[in-house]
């Protein structure tokens, strides 16, 4: 963790749930840290219980004005940027035929459009400094089938092939890139996400659900980008998915496939 004393690092959705423990881990590792958050009283709140070391601002990762103006202002202030975190998110749980267009539209904007802006706004200063990490928050729904989430999969998918892309590139500048692919995860998002079909009781209370902690994804992300891995799968049920989805897609589509006729979103009416 030493490797992160005194690196600036701006992490989006920093106020809350995965982000919130990234901000946590770095801060304890030394780091300054920007916590950006749309909720500008929660990204308040933990500057002040961190204290020294981090600070707040208020961003919309929809506002590609905004994002340029938090990587601007913090290497105004700074001087450099060596830690990027794009890892603000949402999601909906529906299946294809019951996800909206709004539904598809509000996850595009937020989850890859967030990420896009964040790599505009920091990737040029990255390039010139030559040096800087990128960090893009996916999911496991970004590297393994993932019924009942087709917008929210979608837009993971797209995270994470965008960023073993610029990985490719970017090393070629002295700029590093990794994406971070959790599974199930005790965070706000999980209560927060928009279910449609089931009730929320119904989904949440599934007890072959079993949610890891976020302050322990925190240390293995961080575990991850001092090794410089370019993709960091996080659970032993995601990396398990992961190999024998690389080795046989049809049988790991099979098995979701059956995993989701269990779940409460199939529905054999339709």
């Amino acid at each position: 963790m030493s490797k992160f004393q005194d690196k600036v690092a701006v992490v989006t959705g920093g106020a809350s749930g995965i982000g919130r423990s990234i901000v946590t881990a770095l801060h304890a590792a030394g780091a300054r840290v920007v916590v950006a958050d749309s909720n500008a009283d929660l990204a308040a709140t933990v500057a002040t219980e961190l204290g020294d070391r981090v600070r707040a601002e208020r961003v919309d990762v929809t506002d590609s004005v905004a994002v340029q103006r938090l990587i601007d202002g913090t290497v105004a202030r700074e001087g450099r940027l060596d830690l990027l975190f794009n890892n603000a998110g949402i999601a909906v749980f529906a299946d294809a035929r019951d996800t909206s267009l709004d539904d598809w539209n509000r996850q595009i904007d937020v989850n890859l459009r967030g990420v896009v802006h964040g790599i505009v706004a920091g990737y040029p200063v990255m390039r010139r400094q030559g040096y800087g990490h990128i960090v893009n928050t996916a999911s496991a729904a970004g590297l393994i089938p993932s019924p009942a989430t087709v917008a929210y999969a979608a837009t993971k998918h797209a995270v994470v092939g965008l960023s073993l892309t610029l990985r490719a590139e970017a090393r070629l500048y002295g700029v590093r890139v990794s994406v971070v692919c959790p599974g199930l995860i005790q965070t706000p998002i999980t209560q927060a996400a928009k279910i449609v079909g089931p009730t929320r009781e119904t989904v949440l209370g599934d007890s072959r659900l079993r949610l890891y902690s976020s302050d322990r994804l925190a240390r293995a992300v961080l575990r991850g980008i001092g090794r410089n891995r370019g993709v960091i799968p996080f659970t032993p049920e995601v990396r398990l998915m992961w190999v024998l989805h690389r080795i046989s897609p049809a049988i790991s589509g099979v098995i979701m496939s059956r995993i989701y006729k269990t779940s409460p979103f199939y529905r054999a009416d339709a």
